[in-house]
């Protein structure tokens, strides 16, 4: 207070600003929110959720990332835990609902220890240790090597991983079609290192109509094209492939371009030297003999004439990922200009090229690859929904194929592992030495919500399975788990329930951090103006019921 007994305003009026443990416990209760909203999507008894975007379209699914990327939040903190799934999606692919879920129980053991005036970093210390000791564990003790060629070793893996999904019933077609395509786009450069690009190099093509069964990876490549002349022929065999990154018409001015005529014969004259362009540049292309030209910009009329003629099968505005693809898979290399063709440009190496009609729209099939280094994953099934849902399973089905061709070890499935790490950081917490003890261990529990959950999901005793794993653990058998179908318990080397090691690493860490970041938070700032009538009150948002008593729903609201 200044003399006059006047308090000094540093913050803006409109400002809200809360400190202390509130701000602790509300981030805590945001983060078992969200973990509350994932919870019933872990495991093969999941449920899916049905969302509605703002415009109306549905997505129904029980990926985490998907869930999550489609709700709509306000608070700060849950925000974070949003984006942590996302980030789990982009890095590995998998494990999107596991993350969320231990993040939230992390939080959830946290707030004991700051009701009892524990300061945040001593937890957060202790976690960053549980979290150094874990690690250790995961590759010490708890992981095996796979052999990456052996077929039904990684069959099974991908099967444990897709087992929690809607393709799991098509489990054997599912875990082909991620290996092959992870095959496929594998490289290896001149200094050894492994490069798998399933996002650029593996198109994912989804065509509703026909059924899931039908689903299949191409050994080439799939574009929604048709040819740009009826005469051209739609199967060409061993085909000799152009790609080109220029337009086969003449070059129209940018703006507006003036052209001033003194003789009659100029106009006559002007087209004809645009005819002679066109001429040339099929002159170029045609001196190599192609049988398929396909570019990224347009195609006039008259050098399709030339192409028809020439027999010379024509296709236009190709997409610049799928002309990338078509280079990779028929060793073609895309020209710029059709002067610098050369014999080596010439893609030769597909199979067969053909144009198919499915349902109402025509398919370029570029097939028979000799060695494609990209492909076309087909996905056919009744609806567009089920073919989304359908497409974000194969996606994480092609994660963890990928994991396990970067890095070949595996850890045991079912909450096996969790119980095991759990069991070892409890053990070791009688070692840590003071405060630290309490929280240390506290992190050792929150591992165990992952078995939990898969017991709660399938309707089990969770006291009863929990307390029966727990000494199995004890007795040193570390890959007894719950089976996620009975809620038993079960060993998951025999169930063949795995999963990749990097998988659960990326897990533990971005759950760990997550916590660690949201306790270190002790005041939030927000810039929101209050309703002027109401004053702060007046902010809340209704829930729905209140709205429905009050009879006029918004008209832009969604449930």
């Amino acid at each position: 207070m200044l003399g006059g007994g006047q308090p000094i305003i540093v913050l803006n009026q409109n400002t809200k600003r809360e400190s202390g443990r509130k701000v602790q416990l509300q981030n805590i209760n945001a983060g078992k929110m969200i973990a509350d909203v994932i919870r019933t999507c872990l495991g093969p008894r999941s449920m899916l959720k049905m969302l509605m975007d703002p415009m109306g379209g549905v997505v129904m699914t029980n990926d985490g990332n998907a869930i999550l990327r489609e709700i709509t939040v306000q608070h700060p903190a849950a925000k974070h835990m949003i984006e942590i799934a996302r980030t789990q999606d982009e890095e590995v692919g998998d494990g999107t609902s596991s993350v969320v879920i231990l993040a939230g129980e992390m939080l959830a053991v946290a707030e004991q220890y700051l009701e009892q005036n524990m300061h945040p970093l001593i937890i957060i210390q202790a976690y960053r240790q549980a979290l150094d000791h874990a690690l250790e564990a995961l590759k010490d003790t708890l992981s095996v090597p796979i052999d990456i060629n052996d077929d039904t070793q990684m069959t099974e893996v991908i099967k444990s991983c897709i087992g929690t999904k809607f393709l799991g019933q098509y489990g054997d077609l599912a875990c082909g079609m991620a290996l092959r395509a992870v095959r496929t786009v594998a490289t290896t450069d001149e200094s050894g290192r492994r490069e798998i690009d399933v996002k650029k190099w593996a198109r994912i093509e989804k065509i509703p109509g026909g059924a899931i069964e039908e689903s299949c990876v191409l050994d080439g490549i799939m574009i929604n094209k048709d040819v740009t002349h009826a005469k051209m022929s739609r199967k060409v065999e061993n085909p000799r492939i152009i790609l080109l990154d220029c337009p086969l018409e003449y070059k129209k001015g940018e703006s507006q371009t003036s052209v001033e005529m003194t003789a009659e014969t100029d106009f006559t004259r002007l087209l004809q030297i645009e005819e002679e362009h066109v001429k040339e540049l099929c002159a170029d292309i045609l001196a190599l003999r192609p049988d398929v030209v396909i570019t990224e910009k347009g195609v006039s009329d008259l050098a399709q004439h030339y192409l028809v003629k020439a027999g010379v099968t024509c296709l236009r505005r190709v997409k610049k990922s799928d002309n990338n693809r078509l280079a990779r898979a028929c060793g073609a290399t895309i020209c710029n200009r059709t002067e610098e063709l050369k014999e080596s440009d010439v893609g030769t190496q597909a199979g067969l090229f053909e144009v198919k009609k499915i349902g109402d729209e025509y398919f370029t099939f570029i097939t028979k690859c000799q060695d494609p280094k990209a492909c076309t994953v087909l996905l056919r099934g009744p609806s567009k929904d089920i073919l989304n849902e359908v497409e974000r399973n194969l996606q994480d089905a092609l994660g963890v194929a990928r994991n396990l061709a970067l890095e070949p070890r595996l850890v045991p499935g079912g909450g096996a592992v969790d119980m095991a790490v759990s069991n070892f950081l409890q053990q070791k917490a009688k070692g840590v030495s003071g405060v630290r003890q309490w929280p240390y261990s506290a992190l050792a529990q929150a591992l165990e919500v992952i078995p939990r959950t898969l017991a709660q999901n399938c309707g089990a005793n969770i006291i009863r399975v929990l307390t029966a794993l727990r000494a199995k653990h004890a007795s040193g058998a570390t890959s007894w788990g719950v089976d996620g179908e009975m809620g038993e318990l079960a060993d998951m080397n025999k169930l063949k329930i795995w999963e990749p090691l990097a998988v659960k690493e990326q897990v533990y860490k971005t759950a760990v951090e997550t916590a660690v970041l949201l306790l270190r938070i002790d005041d939030i700032v927000s810039g929101s103006k209050k309703a002027k009538d109401g004053g702060e009150g007046a902010r809340l948002p209704l829930t729905w019921e209140a709205w429905n008593k009050r009879g006029n729903l918004p008209k832009n609201i969604v449930h």
